[in-house]
């Protein structure tokens, strides 16, 4: 009887004061736990501009060098969750857009920018020459240079239009040589790609037709999502904020809007007769030279002192 009576002692619940305890003891230990693998896991607001450990695409728009931007200084900034383009820089968050070659639905968390120092300077960047004789017997020639991912629009040899672009990756390379706007159509749609969430094709808004290769695959300057690199399976991507805000519900106040401006300049006039919104042929239509290669991608990110924001 002694040792069941032990027993029935050593058996007896724990008072709830202690249960208490122990249950707050583990909830501290599983919170010191989390917070240190997020140490671990994200950088904090001290860390050096660098792609996001977290970011698969390790998107660093730092590493990617443009000739044009050689002799204008520019600092690295890592883009933190509270970050966005128009609260750092305010109205001039279009000039840091197109320095990067970037829209507002790519400049997320996680990836590195440059932002130039002289900001008004830098209102006035386009890598392209102003004159450009080639074009000079002409009265529209499109100019599109890999290297800096950025294209002009010349009357007569005077630059008209000057406005970043996606090109073709290594392996979707954008063809490189001399042609000629052959089609338009304003509401275009891509019968090969989807949107991201694959539940439509691809918007081509504004697109203008410029080649046609050996295999029947067609090449157009277009309506496109601009990551701040060369994205694109062969064609030519410019700005369209409209286009995204009708595909994804972003950006709410649209406002970069360069396919509609290079369209119409284009083939907009009345030459080229009715625009029918759908594919048509024309005759006439301006000269497009691409030319150079892709830019080159640096291995490390450069060692300039970061951009300090304004908060």
């Amino acid at each position: 009887m002694g040792d069941r009576e032990n027993f029935r002692k050593a058996a007896k619940p724990m008072p709830a004061f202690r249960i208490e305890i122990l249950h707050r003891a583990v909830l501290i230990v599983i919170a010191l736990v989390i917070i240190g693998a997020g140490a671990v896991s994200f950088p904090d607001r001290t860390s050096a501009p660098a792609a996001s450990p977290v970011d698969k695409a390790k998107e660093d728009l730092s590493r990617f060098e443009y000739p044009s931007q050689v002799p204008i200084p520019w600092r690295p900034h890592f883009l933190r969750p509270h970050d966005s383009l128009e609260r750092l820089f305010g109205a001039d968050w279009v000039t840091v857009a197109r320095f990067n070659r970037l829209d507002r639905r790519h400049a997320y968390p996680g990836m590195t920018i440059k932002v130039p120092v002289d900001m008004a300077a830098a209102q006035a960047y386009t890598p392209l020459p102003t004159r450009y004789e080639p074009a000079g017997p002409y009265p529209k020639y499109i100019l599109l240079d890999l290297t800096e991912q950025w294209l002009g629009a010349y009357e007569y040899g005077d630059l008209r239009l000057s406005m970043p672009a996606a090109t073709g990756t290594a392996e979707h390379p954008t063809p490189v040589g001399f042609f000629r706007v052959t089609a338009r159509d304003r509401t275009h749609t891509s019968s090969l790609y989807k949107t991201e969430k694959e539940d439509a094709q691809y918007p081509m808004d504004y697109a203008l037709m410029f080649y046609v290769g050996p295999d029947g695959a067609v090449f157009w300057i277009h309506a496109r999502d601009l990551p701040g690199r060369p994205a694109s399976h062969g064609c030519v991507g410019v700005y369209d904020e409209f286009m995204q805000l009708r595909t994804y519900g972003t950006p709410e106040v649209p406002v970069l809007f360069d396919s509609r401006t290079l369209y119409d300049w284009a083939v907009g006039d009345e030459r080229h007769g009715v625009d029918s919104g759908t594919h048509q042929e024309i005759f006439g239509g301006p000269v497009v030279e691409i030319r150079g290669e892709l830019p080159r991608r640096l291995s490390e990110p450069p060692s300039l002192p970061p951009f300090q924001p304004p908060y």
